[in-house]
């Protein structure tokens, strides 16, 4: 199997300020279609960069070259099972939970959504911020946090994916906390006590949901992804 690469301009602003320029910067990527969402959010990885605002590429092009490593590239096993691929995984544990907002038990908000998984980054960091919500196209989307503490989600990160339109936010986190509730006024259904996110990959998956039939308010729900 080949292996491919891609190379691009790319800037970066902060939201704490500031910005970052690189040229014919080089990742290593999953497949010669790749998106650039998916480039921007291995470059963003590779470089473990916190509190990114906004990132745009130019003269993206993708060749055929080995892996180099990249940090949270295909090569990176940490950054998604390649054993994954073609599969169905589950992702709920004896603790998941849905909620959807009313009108409740509308399967089509919850099931075979195209998924992006945002990863908590860098020693330190509590909880998953505006800046690294910014490589991925979020609108219609189920947004899966991947998170090293309970906190999860900023307030601040809550209302942009409900002003960027997220269909759904899951978490493997055991709440959302105050997020949570900004996310269901918004009209967002919210999965908390994930598992298994590490095995997807940034991009390309899609997660369902299912509720039970007469689902009100928080219930067990049985979560998986498909990963193509």
């Amino acid at each position: 199997m080949t292996d491919h690469r891609a190379a691009f301009d790319a800037s970066i602003t902060f939201g704490n300020g500031g910005d970052l320029t690189v040229h014919d910067f080089r990742v290593d990527v999953p497949a010669p279609d790749v998106t650039e969402d998916e480039i921007a959010a291995l470059f963003v990885a590779s470089l473990g960069l916190l509190m990114t605002d906004t990132v745009e590429l130019a003269n993206v092009r993708v060749f055929a070259e080995p892996h180099k490593g990249t940090r949270g590239g295909p090569s990176d096993r940490a950054a998604a099972d390649p054993a994954a691929r073609g599969r169905v995984l589950p992702l709920d544990t004896s603790a998941t939970r849905l909620e959807i907002p009313a009108p409740p038990g509308v399967l089509d908000r919850t099931v075979e959504l195209p998924a992006v998984v945002v990863r908590v980054s860098g020693a330190g960091w509590t909880a998953i911020d505006v800046g690294a919500l910014a490589p991925f196209t979020v609108r219609g989307h189920a947004v899966l946090l991947q998170t090293q503490d309970a906190e999860g989600l900023t307030e601040a990160a809550a209302h942009r994916l409900a002003a960027q339109g997220a269909a759904l936010v899951a978490t493997d986190a055991p709440t959302l906390g105050a997020p949570r509730k900004i996310l269901l006024e918004a009209g967002i259904p919210v999965a908390e006590s994930l598992t298994g996110l590490d095995t997807l990959p940034p991009t390309g998956a899609f997660f369902t949901a299912v509720p039970p039939r007469t689902a009100s308010g928080a219930n067990p729900a049985r979560a998986y992804a498909r990963v193509p």
